[in-house]
C-alpha cells in the first residue's frame, strides 16, 4: 500500500524548532556598568537582610541571675514570641485599617489633581502642578510636627475647630496621622500618574472627540484604562509605605497620649531595639517584611489576573 508525500509528512512528528541562541555582546562592560550597583546592592539591602535574619534567630542566655549575657542560637524561638505578640498584631491591624481607608482616597486624589493636570480645561497649569506637589518636598517629620501643632487644642490657631474636635483623641488620632500621610504623598503619587497621562498618543483623544466624546468620556473610558499600571505601581508602593509608618506616630506621640509605643509595627520594632532586644526587634522586622512582600506581591498578582480576563 502506498502512501502519498503529503500524507506521509502529516503524519511524521514535527521537529520543535529551536529559537536561535541569543549572543550577548560586550559582556564585560554590561558587567563593567553593573558592578557598582550589583556592589551597593549586596552591601547595603541583601547583607542586612542576611544580618537581620541570623539576629533573628539568636537568643540571650545568662550564667545565673547576674552571670554575664551572651548570645546563643535558639532556633525560632524569637518567632514563637513576635506570634505570641498582642500588641504587635494589633498594630498590624492597625495600619492594614489605615491602609484600607487612606490608601483608595488618596490615590483617587492623586489621579483627580492628574486628570485636571492633563486636562485642556484647567488653566494655569505649572502653578498647580507645583501646588500639587510642593507638600512632598515637605520631610515627613516636618510635615507631622506642623501638623501636629494645628491639632493641638491649645496651640492650634483654629481654636474654634480643635476645642470641639479632638483630633488626637484615641479615636481620631490614627486618621490624624492619615491627613498627614495624604498630604504629604498625594503629590508624589500624582506626578506619577501624570506622567503615565502625557505618554498616551494624542491622536486616542483625537479619534475620541471626532467620535463625539466629551472630557468626561475620554477621562473614564480612556484615560484612567491607559494609566492603570501607574495606578497599580503607586498602590503597591503605598501598600509598602503604609506598614512601615514610622516617623508621624513617632512624632504624634508628642502631642498625644493615644500613641503608644506600639501603635504601628515599625514604631513596635523600634521600641523593642531600644530595650534592648535587638534579637526580638529583628524577628519582628523579618516577620513584617515577609507580610509586606505577601500583601504588595499579592495584590501584583490579583490586578495581573484581573487585567488578563
Amino acid at each position: 500500500m502506498s502512501v502519498s508525500v503529503e500524507t506521509a509528512a502529516v503524519s511524521a512528528p514535527r521537529r520543535r524548532v529551536r529559537p536561535p541562541k541569543l549572543v550577548v555582546q560586550h559582556k564585560k562592560a554590561i558587567a563593567i556598568f553593573i558592578a557598582p550597583f550589583a556592589v551597593l546592592f549586596a552591601l547595603f539591602y541583601l547583607v542586612p537582610i542576611g544580618y537581620a535574619v541570623y539576629q533573628s534567630l539568636l537568643v540571650i542566655q545568662r550564667d545565673g541571675t547576674f552571670g554575664q549575657a551572651r548570645e546563643v542560637f535558639g532556633g525560632f524561638a524569637q518567632y514563637v514570641q513576635v506570634f505570641q505578640n498582642g500588641p504587635f498584631w494589633q498594630s498590624v491591624g492597625r495600619v492594614l485599617l489605615f491602609g484600607a481607608v487612606q490608601v483608595p482616597v488618596m490615590l483617587g486624589l492623586a489621579l483627580l489633581f492628574a486628570l485636571l493636570l492633563d486636562s485642556p480645561i484647567l488653566r494655569g497649569k505649572r502653578f498647580f502642578r507645583l501646588a500639587f506637589f510642593v507638600p512632598y518636598a515637605v520631610p515627613g517629620v516636618i510635615a507631622a510636627i506642623m501638623w501636629g501643632f494645628l491639632y493641638s487644642p491649645n496651640l492650634s490657631p483654629f481654636t474654634a475647630v480643635t476645642q470641639n474636635i479632638d483630633f488626637l483623641s484615641a479615636d481620631l488620632v490614627l486618621w490624624a496621622i492619615a491627613n498627614v500621610v495624604t498630604w504629604v504623598f498625594v503629590g508624589y503619587n500624582m506626578l506619577i500618574i501624570y506622567s503615565s497621562l502625557l505618554s498616551i498618543p494624542t491622536e486616542i483623544y483625537e479619534a475620541a472627540r471626532l467620535d463625539g466624546a466629551g472630557q468626561m468620556r475620554i477621562a473614564w473610558s480612556i484615560k484612567i484604562p491607559l494609566v492603570m499600571p501607574a495606578i497599580v505601581l503607586t498602590a503597591i508602593f503605598s501598600i509598602i509605605g503604609t506598614l512601615q509608618l514610622l516617623a508621624e506616630p513617632q512624632v504624634f506621640r508628642t502631642f498625644s497620649s493615644a500613641v503608644s509605643s506600639t501603635f504601628t509595627p515599625n514604631l513596635t520594632v523600634y521600641t523593642t531595639s531600644a530595650i534592648p532586644n535587638v534579637n526580638l526587634a529583628a524577628a519582628f522586622s523579618v516577620v513584617l517584611a515577609l507580610a509586606t512582600f505577601i500583601l504588595s506581591f499579592g495584590f501584583l498578582k490579583f490586578t495581573q489576573r484581573k487585567d488578563d480576563k
